[in-house]
Parts: structure tokens; sequence; C-alpha cells
């Protein structure tokens, strides 16, 4: 993170939350980050920093993850109380209008807001390798690890079956998966490498599972693109051409949701803002210039 960020905490339902302002002093309409995860904290957007030139940039950490509080109460990991606790972030900072970009499960908690919160202004939402069917996201992981070598299918196969995440193979099977479809780059840049180091893994494993293509947690039954049609604010849609949130599934999402925009990142996978970042600004910015007022 920047040298010159603003920084500090706030109370939420269950501790306190870190939060991070750059570009606290510009002009333009604010825009909030919604990280992944659930549980990665907000270290891999950092590259978002450079959207800071004219307006500010406000990162958080959901409870449970980086430099926030790590309560061990599970009640509280739900898509509920990160709402609410988006919610909260909003009003201490006295946010009335702002941009919404979420990434990764960032996509399923900004849908919930619009959903259950209705929020006023909101001017538009960026929705960055979306995940808002778990149903469709397990097909696409199913069809994904049918392309890996045989001896990652059978150790994911056979860890699935006796509930056991632990073996080597399934490990190995998370590296070569991850490799492809989660970050391309041949050596993973730091932003990456402090998220993995300061994950709120009972969180993650929680509400998710033990991997990106295991689903056993909370979120399990999460269905939201048959109700995108009530969302009406000016909406991206962003994903790379090997995501985890495969095109297919994007652009599923995106003709559900009437007036929304499709970007594809070639050559590019679930962390195209790392993988691709002057050129992921550039479309980002331009969306979101259009809408500040």
């Amino acid at each position: 993170m920047k040298e010159d960020i603003h920084q500090g905490y706030m109370q939420v339902e269950g501790g306190k939350v870190w939060y991070g302002i750059s570009g606290a002093d510009k002009p333009l309409t604010p825009l909030i980050v919604l990280h992944g995860g659930p549980g990665a904290p907000h270290h891999y957007l950092e590259p978002l920093n450079g959207l800071a030139a004219e307006r500010p940039v406000i990162f958080y950490d959901q409870l449970g993850c980086g430099n926030s509080d790590r309560p061990k109460d599970v009640s509280l990991w739900t898509i509920g109380h990160f709402t609410q606790e988006l919610d909260t972030v909003r009003r201490e900072l006295g946010l009335e209008k702002l941009h919404i970009l979420g990434q990764s499960w960032g996509t399923m908690l900004a849908v919930d807001y619009m959903l259950a919160k209705k929020p006023a202004g909101i001017m538009s939402l960026v929705l960055s390798s979306p995940c808002l069917s778990t149903s469709r996201w397990h097909d696409d992981c199913r069809r994904l690890i049918s392309e890996m070598e045989a001896n990652d299918r059978d150790a994911i196969m056979e860890s699935e079956a006796r509930w056991n995440f632990d073996s080597d193979g399934y490990k190995k099977a998370i590296k070569d998966f991850y490799g492809r479809h989660l970050c391309r780059l041949s050596s993973w840049p730091d932003c990456i490498t402090k998220t993995f180091e300061n994950m709120g893994n009972d969180v993650y494993e929680h509400m998710w599972g033990p991997s990106e293509f295991t689903i056993t947690g909370t979120l399990k039954g999460y269905e939201r693109a048959g109700e995108l049609k009530e969302i009406t604010v000016p909406a991206l849609f962003t994903c790379g051409r090997y995501d985890e949130a495969t095109p297919a599934s994007t652009e599923y999402y995106h003709k559900m949701m009437p007036g929304s925009e499709l970007v594809v990142f070639e050559d590019a996978s679930h962390m195209h803002h790392v993988e691709k970042t002057d050129l992921y600004l550039r479309t980002v910015e331009s969306f979101i210039r259009r809408f500040d007022r």
C-alpha cells in the first residue's frame, strides 16, 4: 500500500476493520474496492491505487482477515454480516456518492448489497471475475479440472471423495489449477504473496471451502443470477480469458443485467487486474468516469 495513504480503523459488529484511502483529497467520485475470498485481504488489489490520480480509492479488510480483527465467532461469517459491514464503512466515511468495484467474492458482496440494502448514491458497479451462481462456478471448475493432467484430476477426486484435503497430491493440484486460472504470471508479485500470507483462512473455509474448486461452505447455495435484472445502476463486468470465473458465465451474468457492459482480457485469468494492470485501469477509469457527477 502506498505510504501516503490515509489509514484507520472503525468499529463494526464483531470487531474493528482496517481501511485505507488513496487520493483522499482528489475531487472525483470515490471508488470503494471489495476484496475477494471471503477472507482474501486487500493486498492483491493494491494495483488499483493507480485509479487514485483524480478520485479517492477506498480499500478495507473485511472482518476476519488482513489488518482487521479476527474474532472466532463463526456466526459472523454470513453475507448479511458483510453487507452490513459495507454499509457501516460507507456511513462512517461519509460516502454519499460512490462507485463500487468488487472482485470475485467481492462481486457477491456488491450484488447482495444492492439487492438487500437498495442503497442510494451508487454511481456505477464494476464486477470483476464474478461469482454470482455457485452452481455455475462449480460446473465451470469441473470442466477446467477435466482439462488438467490425469494425476491432478485423480488427486482432486480422491481428496473430495475422502473429505481429506491435506494430501500432497491435492496441494499440487491446487497449485497447478491456480497457475492456470488464478494468476498466470510465472512469478507472482508481492501483492498476491502478501494476500496469501494474511488470509483469513477460517472465514474462507467456513464460507467457501478448502480451495477455489472444492465448495463445501455456506455459500454453496448462493444463486443471484436471476435477480440481476433488479439492479439498474450502470455496471461493467470483466474477466480474463482463462479465468475460473469463465468468460461464458461472465457473459451470462452480463446478459442477465440489462444495460451492463462486458470486457474480456486476453491472455489473463482471475487476477487480470494484476496480469494486465495498465489496460485494466484504463478500462475501469474510462467506464466509471462516464458516471461521475
